[in-house]
């Protein structure tokens, strides 16, 4: 496993609300500027599926992070696995007046792991950057 992590100067409830609703996912979830997420559905449920487009800007390259909901408990654990079977393990805890979000996912075999943890840590910091606005 891999894993990420920040924390977030707001509230668990606001917190929540960018992570699992697609109307905020549009705007937080990807690694760079120069990419973007156009589309974001979600059936946030166990055994919902959810399916997050990645775009870069100059729509020469994207693809769609797809998966399914397999635990949910309410402002505390999200676990789903991808489409390529891999499984992430996303915790809220709350610290104080700050939410600590600790995101933990199983490799692909394609990418580097430093490499994999990076773009994962840059959209962690997008959703941080998001919720604290």
């Amino acid at each position: 496993m891999i894993t990420v992590q920040t924390t977030i100067n707001a509230s668990l409830a606001h917190v929540w609300e960018c992570f699992t609703k697609p109307e905020h996912v549009l705007h937080w979830n990807f690694a760079s500027q120069d990419w973007h997420c156009p589309r974001a559905e979600s059936n946030f449920k166990e055994q919902g599926n959810f399916n997050y487009t990645m775009a870069a800007k100059n729509e020469n390259t994207q693809f769609d992070l797809k998966g399914t909901f397999l635990q949910i408990k309410e402002e505390q654990l999200i676990v789903y696995r991808l489409e390529d079977g891999r499984k992430v393990n996303i915790s809220f805890e709350v610290e104080e007046d700050a939410v600590k979000v600790i995101e933990s996912f199983e490799p692909e075999e394609l990418h580097s792991h430093d490499l994999q943890r990076e773009g994962w840590q840059a959209i962690l910091h997008n959703f941080k950057n998001y919720c604290e606005q």
